[in-house]
């Protein structure tokens, strides 16, 4: 299947991009003056890790060769990755199947969630799926975020308007900080979708529109979706403080709920109700 070979393809460049990252000095051994390339050799890599060097190189040029899990336990050791880059390289090297592509839930689930985000009437919230569309929000999430009823479906994918849309990059206080960890986690939860239609045309018109995607993204940086705070320049309302957590739906866990909390910083509770208020 032509999305195997896909996979195999990222498992090749997602090693390379870590090999890359290892320095000789880690491992005892010596740079040398004549050493080119960045990180560790192939055959150190093989090595330290006690794997064989024609099977190691076979999976960094994407060969369809079956990797035991033993193998890349050793090669999470020596790579020292971290819980997401692990389950990335598992997900990748063992081509387990993609999860179902269309997004069916049952009526009963859409209505209980807009209702819960509804009666969070201070705090901005909106549901995704499995490919960052934006697909239910609360009327605090569309004032604060933008008008997603007058956006079409790309517009509304979560990474397409981090990248390629300028209103959004001027409302995230720290925009870079923000893109970087977003494209992070949507690395780590789009491995399944890897060779699909839809994520080559998504990376593909991002790499044309955007120059910090096209840098960013060939690094390989895996995250996991994190608490935490973020400053928010609103057009009309001014500068606001929020927390934000995001949580997957057990009953649907192909959606997740993301929820903002305003803070007293800057003042951010008060700006939020008059903006609620058509202030």
């Amino acid at each position: 299947m032509n999305n195997d070979k896909d996979k195999r393809k990222e498992l090749g460049l997602f090693l390379k991009s870590r090999r890359s990252r290892l320095s000789p000095e880690q491992f005892g051994l010596s740079k040398g003056p004549r050493r080119k390339v960045q990180g560790l050799r192939r055959e150190e890599l093989a090595q330290i890790a006690g794997i064989g060097l024609t099977w190691y190189t076979w999976l960094e040029q994407g060969k369809d060769i079956q990797v035991s899990t033993q193998v890349l336990d050793s090669l999470v050791t020596v790579m020292k990755l971290d819980t997401e880059e692990r389950n990335h390289l598992f997900m990748l090297a063992h081509g387990q199947l993609p999860v179902e592509q269309t997004t069916s839930f049952e009526a009963g689930i859409t209505k209980i969630m807009q209702n819960f985000m509804n009666d969070f009437e201070m705090c901005p919230a909106y549901a995704t799926d499995q490919r960052w569309d934006i697909l239910m929000w609360n009327k605090a999430a569309q004032l604060v975020f933008g008008d997603f009823e007058k956006m079409n479906k790309k517009e509304r994918n979560a990474v397409w308007r981090c990248f390629a849309s300028t209103d959004y990059r001027k409302l995230m206080g720290d925009w870079e900080s923000h893109a970087k960890r977003l494209l992070g986690q949507f690395r780590s939860t789009s491995t399944p979708f890897v060779g699909e239609d839809w994520f080559k045309e998504l990376v593909g018109e991002l790499m044309e529109l955007s120059p910090e995607f096209r840098e960013w993204w060939p690094r390989y940086d895996i995250q996991g979706t994190p608490i935490g705070t973020k400053q928010i320049n609103h057009p009309t309302a001014g500068t606001m403080t929020m927390e934000h957590m995001t949580f997957r739906v057990y009953d649907a866990p192909e959606l997740k709920l993301t929820i903002y909390r305003p803070l007293k910083e800057n003042d951010s509770i008060n700006k939020l109700n008059l903006l609620m208020n058509g202030g």
